[in-house]
């Protein structure tokens, strides 16, 4: 992939200081997640909104990848992307790499009523996270397992957070402070795993 004609494309040259990355999203609370776990390993985080295209696929790992590159194309800068899903266990994983389309047209309730009288409401939250900075692309991946609530609780976080309680707590991720979330978050996992393994990349590159 050319940093140079990425460049030359959006019409001006950008040489980033070594620790800088973008954040691909328009969602401002996964911004503030990741920029928390990217300062503890010394990467300075810009939230870079309007960028991510949707990618359609069973594959949150597809998702997430892709839509790093198609970013990387448009900007030539060092950049990430992450992705998630809720594999609820009842519903055969539902609804998985389509959380957000399903938290925006049927929500929370909807979610709720199709596990109505179920007995197992086991589910995971999965996440990908995908580094571009030339010449490394990196992938890291995060996974939280837990229950599904009988109802919201908290208002914290967005999203299945006030229905998702982590196994090792009583508190939904509606009700904790970032903090609290970060230390069982699928979403911090992937960004730590991704952001440490570049870490390592550029101090062997350099």
């Amino acid at each position: 992939m050319s940093r140079k004609g990425s460049e030359e494309s959006s019409g001006a040259k950008h040489t980033p200081s070594r620790q800088e990355l973008l954040f691909v999203s328009d969602n401002i609370h996964k911004y503030e997640e990741v920029r928390a776990v990217a300062r503890e390993l010394g990467f300075d985080v810009q939230l870079m909104p309007g960028l991510k295209l949707e990618v359609q696929s069973d594959s949150i790992e597809e998702v997430s990848r892709k839509s790093a590159i198609l970013a990387y194309l448009l900007v030539g800068r060092p950049l990430f992307v992450e992705d998630a899903g809720l594999y609820i266990q009842a519903l055969r994983g539902f609804p998985g790499p389509y959380s957000s389309f399903v938290y925006r047209t049927i929500g929370i309730e909807g979610v709720l009523k199709l596990l109505e009288g179920a007995s197992d409401r086991r589910a995971c939250f999965k996440s990908v996270a995908t580094v571009i900075y030339e010449p490394f692309i990196v992938v890291g991946h995060g996974e939280v397992c837990g229950f599904i609530t009988d109802r919201p609780r908290g208002s914290r976080g967005f999203g299945f957070d006030p229905i998702f309680t982590p196994d090792g707590s009583e508190k939904t991720f509606g009700e904790m402070s970032l903090e609290e979330k970060n230390r069982f978050s699928h979403r911090a996992k992937s960004v730590y795993s991704a952001l440490s393994r570049l870490k390592k990349m550029m101090e062997q590159s350099g």
